[in-house]
């Protein structure tokens, strides 16, 4: 365990070495440049869809597999203590 720790700091160590001057942080690990983001902005609006007749409202479409898993999520069933409709957790100061 001390042998993976000690690589792990030594990587980190050798990352901070490396000098950055002059470039821009990432925002979020994706494609960013302008063709990529004209694509995720296409994927995007493929998912939506116009209803109304005056006041038009774009909704983005779900898809019916993930709807359905999030309707059978049981939020509960990982818990250990439950108390109707909560779970409990033990706490508080030790003497």
């Amino acid at each position: 365990m001390l042998s993976t720790l000690s690589s792990q700091l030594h990587f980190v160590k050798e990352i901070q070495k490396v000098d950055t001057a002059g470039i821009e942080p990432l925002r979020s690990l994706r494609d960013e440049t302008a063709q990529g983001e004209k694509e995720a902005e296409l994927d995007a609006l493929a998912q939506e869809e116009v209803r109304g007749k005056h006041h038009k409202r774009i909704r983005r479409r779900r898809d019916r597999a993930v709807a359905k898993q999030e309707e059978d999520w049981d939020v509960l069933g990982t818990a250990q203590r439950k108390v109707g409709r909560y779970f409990v957790v033990e706490g508080g100061k030790d003497k």
